[in-house]
């Protein structure tokens, strides 16, 4: 494989979307650059998404050079399997360099191993709509790892599975991870989506999750506002 596939890219942002509850993506830049969300959290109002950084790299110069005069700040994330290149592009548009080593992966749910979390931990499962929350709580009632999945058509994204300090090293991960894998076939999915940080890559992976490219995430500068515009 020479390059991640914008359509795999794209189911990604829609599930990511759907997980947390946020507007439907917006095509941005020129013949299908990108994909502009709303984030609305504070130092990440607006996140962009490179859908063809290795099939057009010109297309990441364009992205970098919208978002380093963005008038919201704004992220720019990009899927590729020339990260030494996009990283090149992003530091030429004066965007910073936030996260070199983030993995797209991807798996085939009907497969996923099966873990439960072992005494004291209770697991705790609420689907709302598209949208699977899966938390262990320790005998406390306090949530000690936690973790979402949306599913979207035949694919599940997972997002924000977190573990607290306290409680890691006692496979909670895996338990979160089984659940959610778990709940998304129950409902039709087949495919599973995620952006894994180095450390959670290392979990995904000893779950048979596959690798399928990197991931850089640069933010914009600050500009001054009479030299600000949007994000075409």
């Amino acid at each position: 494989m020479t390059e991640i596939a914008s359509g795999l890219i794209r189911r990604w942002v829609d599930g990511w979307t759907t997980a947390r509850s946020l507007p439907e993506a917006e095509q941005v830049g020129q013949a299908g650059d990108g994909l502009r969300s709303a984030c609305d959290q504070p130092g990440r109002e607006v996140e962009v998404f490179a859908l063809r950084a290795d099939e057009e790299p010109e297309s990441v110069a364009r992205l970098a050079a919208a978002v380093a005069t963005a008038r919201q700040i704004t992220w720019l994330t990009v899927p590729t399997l020339r990260p030494a290149a996009v990283e090149a592009v992003v530091d030429a548009a004066g965007l910073g360099l936030l996260h070199r080593s983030e993995s797209f992966m991807t798996t085939d749910l009907t497969g996923h191993p099966r873990h439960v979390p072992l005494a004291p931990y209770e697991r705790e499962v609420r689907t709302e709509g598209s949208v699977t929350v899966v938390s262990l709580r320790d005998a406390s009632g306090e949530v000690a790892a936690r973790g979402s999945i949306a599913v979207v058509g035949r694919d599940a994204i997972a997002d924000r599975i977190e573990t607290d300090p306290a409680h890691r090293r006692r496979g909670l991960g895996r338990a979160v991870m089984s659940a959610l894998a778990e709940s998304a076939v129950s409902r039709g999915a087949r495919t599973g989506l995620l952006i894994a940080s180095e450390e959670g890559r290392r979990l995904y992976s000893s779950l048979g999750w596959r690798h399928a490219a990197d991931v850089l995430i640069a933010r914009g500068p600050v500009v001054p506002f009479g030299r600000r515009r949007s994000v075409p």
